[in-house]
């Protein structure tokens, strides 16, 4: 299947997504933060990259950036738990694949990485209501 970088600065939500990832399949290698995640893209061949937006060192939204001009190819999910942060990735839909909400379900996560591994339109995108319950 595909080879993922994984970019989260908590523990417990890397290793969820990546054994999430490798249960689908795929390869996932995960990285603390955004300047982990340039470093394991200089030293390796990746199909995705899935990554928090807000993380220290280098937060994802510039990590999104820097893929965009040095991995045209590679495409970019986003991941957030804060909806201000939400937003300023939507600003950057030409560049990002799409914006996942934390928390999500091994299910949906996946499904997120294949549509974006597979060109598929991603799922639409449900508006932010603090404390809705989850359907």
């Amino acid at each position: 299947m595909a080879r993922i970088l994984v970019a989260e600065d908590d523990m417990a939500v890397r290793s969820f997504v990546c054994r999430a990832l490798a249960h689908r399949g795929h390869e996932a290698i995960g990285v603390d933060d955004g300047l982990r995640a340039l470093e394991a893209l200089e030293d390796g061949h990746f199909d995705a990259l899935l990554s928090d937006i807000v993380m220290p060192g280098m937060d994802g939204i510039a990590l999104a950036l820097k893929v965009a001009r040095d991995y045209p190819e590679l495409p970019v999910l986003m991941m957030t738990g804060y909806s201000a942060e939400r937003q300023r990735a939507h600003n950057l839909e030409e560049l990002v694949f799409n914006v996942i909400s934390k928390p999500f379900t091994l299910v949906q996560i996946c499904d997120a990485v294949d549509a974006m591994l597979e060109g598929r339109s991603p799922a639409p995108r449900a508006p932010d209501y603090a404390g809705a319950a989850a359907l």
